[in-house]
């Protein structure tokens, strides 16, 4: 992709545009349409067309519910450009070297940890199954805020937004297949082995075509949805397999990852995943009818730690560990960016909603009241993080 830029007498020069700028542009229009989307589901979900709204996700599609279908056959896709975007980065991106790593690794364990902490201040017993709900960041809804802002913000706190955002994705996956896996069949699990085998070999003979991979893949989501095991790890392992072609010092450059699998991959998955995938999952998931709801359900504990732990716990965390990196020497802050900024920057990781509406359905299965309690606090906490952040990078720009 490039832009021309007229220049007086003389030719017209290409200007190469970078991929991570089209990474972060195309996250922030997503979030645009997911936020969209979020909002038409909580207006069906309160609306005389509820039963309807409710009942057409009930209805089965073959062996699953239509819900099912989105929650762990199209996710699974979004988790496989979760993947291929951690290894990009981990390998020849924005994480590539340890001091890379450092800064936007402390934040994400930070705004892991805090979160989980807060929450199990308010819960035990039963719900405290819930403690990873507000360890979540959703990129796309926080870049989407951060873009509002425009030019106020350095380029550098976004791209450190990015970087934490897929840090805290894979520690999401780890949490997902680590804490929310239910009873385990091994036999299945051995088939999901001899797959993931296959697809290594792949990778080591140099097979460079997508479709085996991508079949075998399925096959890998097949046994894995059997096993007792999230099927969508196997969206993960299969973006771990696909090969890619380093780009030494040009890794954000089109013309260099054109023959990479994984680069055509991850290309092709964007657009269908941020504004198709993820808008039909926020449409499906974010639907929270509150008016039949009992007033404690506001004040539950599940909603209060979810809220609270996403408001007060990101900020904590992210922000307190970016800041204790920087005046202790262990990395440098992001370049021309305030302490304010950085703030308004921990606030926006406050937004949870995809990834924390997820393990909300992971975390209390055939539950409803504590599936509809948490997400109220992830819709809460995520809408006065956003707003906060917003208001704190807009004044700080000034």
């Amino acid at each position: 992709m490039t832009r021309h830029h007229p220049l007086r007498g003389s030719a017209i020069r290409p200007v190469r545009v970078s991929a991570i700028r089209r990474f972060l542009e195309s996250q922030t229009a997503a979030g645009l349409v997911l936020m969209a989307s979020a909002a038409i589901a909580l207006v069906l979900a309160n609306s005389p067309f509820a039963a309807g709204y409710t009942a057409l996700l009930h209805r089965h599609l073959g062996p699953l519910s239509v819900e099912h279908w989105i929650n762990d056959g199209l996710m699974a896709v979004f988790f496989l450009l979760v993947g291929l975007e951690i290894k990009r980065e981990v390998l020849d991106g924005q994480l590539s070297t340890w001091p890379r790593r450092i800064l936007p690794g402390l934040a994400a364990l930070g705004g892991m940890v805090v979160p989980a902490l807060v929450y199990l201040a308010f819960n035990r017993g039963g719900t405290a199954s819930g403690w990873a709900i507000p360890a979540a960041t959703d990129i796309a809804f926080a870049l989407a805020v951060i873009r509002l802002v425009g030019d106020r913000v350095p380029a550098s706190l976004r791209v450190f937004l990015a970087a934490l955002a897929i840090i805290d994705d894979l520690g999401a996956v780890v949490v997902i297949a680590a804490f929310y896996s239910s009873s385990l069949s091994w036999i299945d699990l051995g088939g999901a082995a001899a797959m993931l085998a296959l697809l290594v070999a792949f990778n080591r003979l140099g097979v460079k075509r997508l479709l085996p991979y991508l079949l075998v893949g399925l096959i890998l989501w097949v046994f894995m949805i059997r096993s007792g095991i999230h099927a969508t790890i196997a969206g993960v392992l299969l973006a771990f397999t696909i090969p890619m072609t380093r780009t030494p010092a040009r890794p954000d450059c089109e013309d260099d990852t054109r023959d990479s699998p994984l680069h055509r991959l991850e290309h092709a998955l964007h657009k269908p995943v941020g504004f198709l995938i993820v808008p039909i999952f926020g449409l499906a998931n974010a639907g929270v009818s509150v008016l039949g709801l009992p007033v404690d359900a506001f004040a539950a504990p599940v909603t209060l730690g979810v809220g609270l732990g996403l408001l007060l716990g990101k900020v904590v965390g992210v922000f307190g560990m970016t800041m204790l990196a920087v005046r202790t020497g262990l990395a440098d802050a992001p370049a021309h960016a305030s302490p304010v900024q950085m703030l308004g920057t921990a606030l926006l990781c406050g937004i949870g909603f995809t990834m924390s509406i997820f393990i909300t359905l992971l975390a209390f299965p055939g539950d409803p009241l504590l599936q509809t309690e948490a997400k109220l606090g992830v819709l809460a906490g995520s809408l006065v993080s956003g707003l906060l952040g917003y208001a704190v990078l807009r004044r700080a720009g000034r």
